[in-house]
């Protein structure tokens, strides 16, 4: 009988050591219902998306931002509010700023046919005549990096936006990257003016980044030959501006066909006299200045006609 007792004595004990075992081992409903809902709440639509805000500088610069939607009108909300003072701080990369007035609102905003119309309330105006146009540029650049938007409409409370109030620059009725940014005025005469973007690099801490400068220039060549020799001979530490491109790089040819641009080198190119890599940076700068000026999918490098390296320009 006691041994009875004993063993149903363990057993009871076994149970009950069992029962804290599970209790402290397996979450209580109510927290897997919690984690199952933080679970629900996690977006995997989060990309890393460009954007044109304020350097230390003040150059509109080119960035990027994370957005958790890839709805075209959200990203474009999404980015405009990155752009407004006091809007999302917090994505704002260290050694930028943006550049819309404080409690601007977006008061609509629509996407159709490659073309988005914001309409901001009155506070879009509230700016310094000296930051007046670059806000335009930051708006249009940013808007226009989104795939699939080509154009952008700006009203203020409901009247398209077609003159700044303080530097009175007349705006077309519909903006897009041919606007300019940066812009830079290199003039002697009013014949054979050229307008060509070029993406220089600066840097903040061990990071470079990319900063576009619309040059107005007196110059009919090619627009690639342009750009190469700014970036190879002509770019200026006094403004911050750098170029990785060695100095004596010389641009042979250049051919445009079927969505691609092919740019022909010298040896100057190459980073050393014993391979043939590029630098990053001098591959990054030069193709975005080549689809900045040129309508393209690929930027192919040659050198003294062989191929080295094709670019998608989605890469860069």
């Amino acid at each position: 009988m006691l041994k009875k007792i004993s063993i149903r004595k363990i057993i009871l004990s076994s149970l009950a050591l069992f029962a804290i075992v599970l209790i402290y081992v397996i979450p209580a409903n109510e927290d897997r219902l919690d984690i199952k809902e933080e679970l629900e709440y996690v977006n995997t639509n989060i990309e890393s998306t460009p954007i044109f805000l304020m350097d230390q500088n003040s150059y509109v610069a080119l960035t990027s931002v994370a957005v958790n939607d890839t709805n075209i009108e959200n990203k474009a909300r999404q980015l405009i509010k990155v752009l407004t003072i006091g809007g999302m701080d917090s994505k704002i990369p260290s050694g930028f700023s943006a550049i819309i007035p404080p409690n601007t609102e977006v008061l609509a905003l629509s996407y159709e046919n490659g073309v988005i119309k914001v309409d901001f309330s009155k506070d879009l105006l509230n700016i310094s005549e000296e930051l007046e146009e670059k806000m335009v540029e930051s708006i249009v650049y940013t808007l226009t990096s989104i795939d699939k938007v080509d154009r952008v409409i700006i009203y203020v409370e409901g009247d398209i936006l077609t003159k700044l109030p303080k530097t009175k620059i007349n705006l077309p009725s519909t903006l897009d990257k041919t606007f300019g940014i940066n812009k830079e005025f290199d003039l002697t005469s009013t014949k054979d003016i050229t307008d060509v973007t070029i993406y220089y690099i600066n840097q903040i801490s061990d990071n470079y980044y990319y900063v576009p400068v619309t040059k107005y220039v007196n110059d009919d060549r090619e627009k690639a030959s342009i750009i190469i020799d700014e970036l190879a001979n002509n770019f200026d530490f006094n403004k911050n501006l750098m170029s990785f491109l060695n100095e004596g790089t010389q641009l042979v040819s250049s051919v445009v066909k079927d969505g691609q641009i092919e740019l022909n080198f010298n040896e100057n190119i190459l980073s050393s006299n014993v391979s043939e890599e590029i630098l990053k940076e001098t591959l990054d700068t030069i193709t975005l200045s080549m689809v900045a000026n040129y309508e393209v999918d690929e930027v192919v490098f040659n050198v003294l006609d062989k191929e080295v390296y094709k670019i998608d320009v989605g890469s860069v």
